[in-house]
């Protein structure tokens, strides 16, 4: 194929779906929303290849206010692969998202085990790995604590979300913490916001994206919470390695390991509290 006669484009929402769509056949288990929330992130971060006026490959470059860039949700179709079509995609979306950021902003990216000496050659070094643990639905006693995430609590959910993802994505969480079939969980003390968590519906079982806690004693409270509320159905967990304490947590409840990857920044790594994160979001935003 001659990579020349390659049509790099925005997506549409409908494309952005398409590419969500081919997520779901590569095993990655997105939600049924996702790309209405990823679009609610950035509508101007999403981009792809066309060929004869067909899309074949896509990924994400979203910009938080021009603080820090995240690319994800990288895929070419499988009848187009082992052309060198990604490695250009990759490279063009990198330096499209540069440009759409702030100088000397940083990119994050989590990058597959095998991807990982690709993406270092493009100047990311690894800060961290994650590792992602299944485990089954099933009943717990809920702390009195342990409440919904109501609209009132959003300037303290945001406040937090900051500390724990490092940058402000109000646009994308207001969303988030809506999606359907999904369940939210709060911890408060004394007024005060400790921990929250959601619990998204993706196409097998659950995701807890986030859990950020102040402590592992409250994060527990909120898995637990998250369990019992999708008895049968396989739950799923994506941990920093840092956090000692969050995979003690998962141990501790014999959670299964599924695989690993890690988060790479391109310039300096943001400022985070990984103490704090026992799940992260999603690995195709942040």
């Amino acid at each position: 194929m001659d990579l020349n006669t390659l049509e790099l484009q925005p997506l549409t929402l409908d494309e952005l779906h398409q590419l969500v769509e081919w997520a779901q056949k590569e095993g990655w288990n997105p939600g049924p929303k996702d790309a209405q929330a990823f679009w609610n992130a950035d509508p101007d971060g999403f981009y792809g290849y066309f060929h004869k006026g067909k899309l074949i490959a896509g990924g994400a470059i979203v910009s938080y206010n021009g603080n820090f860039g995240f690319m994800g949700l990288f895929i070419v179709r499988p009848e187009y692969r082992s052309f060198g079509i990604g490695r250009k995609l990759w490279h063009q979306r990198k330096d499209l998202l540069l440009s759409r950021l702030k100088p000397g902003a940083p990119i994050g990216m989590d990058g597959v085990v095998a991807m990982q000496a690709f993406y270092e050659k493009g100047g990311f070094k690894i800060a961290f790995k994650d590792e992602r643990y299944e485990r089954i639905g099933t009943p717990f006693s809920i702390h009195p604590n342990v409440s919904p995430i109501q609209k009132e609590d959003l300037d303290a959910v945001l406040a937090m979300d900051k500390i724990c993802f490092g940058f402000e994505r109000k646009a994308f969480l207001e969303y988030w913490l809506q999606l359907p079939h999904s369940k939210t969980f709060k911890y408060i003390q004394n007024g005060e916001l400790l921990a929250f968590a959601i619990l998204r519906k993706v196409a097998v079982g659950y995701k807890i994206c986030p859990l950020f806690a102040k402590s592992a004693q409250v994060a527990e409270e909120l898995y637990k919470a998250c369990l019992n509320a999708c008895l049968n159905e396989p739950v799923y967990l994506d941990i920093p390695l840092p956090n000692k304490a969050a995979m003690e947590m998962v141990k501790k409840y014999k959670a299964q390991y599924v695989f690993e990857c890690a988060r790479m920044y391109y310039g300096t790594p943001p400022a985070v509290d990984l103490q704090q994160v026992f799940g992260i979001t999603t690995f195709e935003l942040g």
